[in-house]
């Protein structure tokens, strides 16, 4: 089994940045991608970025530019950073991995979920 953990979450001023990171760790041959989603309340969970193999980076129309998404291989650990939040920006977000493990069996594991909460 592989386990996520993030961290980093809480209040941040509206306009601020706030910066997340996931650790991953348990039975971890090779790691496709790392990925942050969030749920707002009363909304489903969107996706807010990823990086995959080879850095390949991507993120969602709705966080527009904002963020930033880089990751440890060594130490299986990926970071969000977002600037400029907004009252919309308040959700729990959820770090997202695809890989495969030590038997050659692919896994998908989610974390508990961080709450950020913007404030005006």
């Amino acid at each position: 089994q592989v386990q996520l953990v993030e961290s980093g979450g809480g209040l941040v001023q509206f306009g601020g940045s706030l910066r997340l990171s996931c650790v991953a760790s348990g039975s971890i041959f090779n790691i496709y991608s790392m990925a942050w989603y969030r749920q707002a309340p009363g909304k489903q969970r969107e996706f807010v970025a990823r990086i995959s193999t080879g850095a390949k980076t991507d993120d969602s129309d709705s966080v527009n530019g904002r963020a930033f998404i880089f990751r440890d291989r060594v130490k299986n650990t990926v970071v969000l950073e977002m600037d400029n939040l907004k009252a919309e920006d308040t959700a729990v977000y959820y770090c997202n991995t695809h890989g495969s493990d030590l038997l050659g069996a692919e896994f998908r594991s989610w974390g508990q979920g961080t709450q950020v909460t913007v404030s005006s």
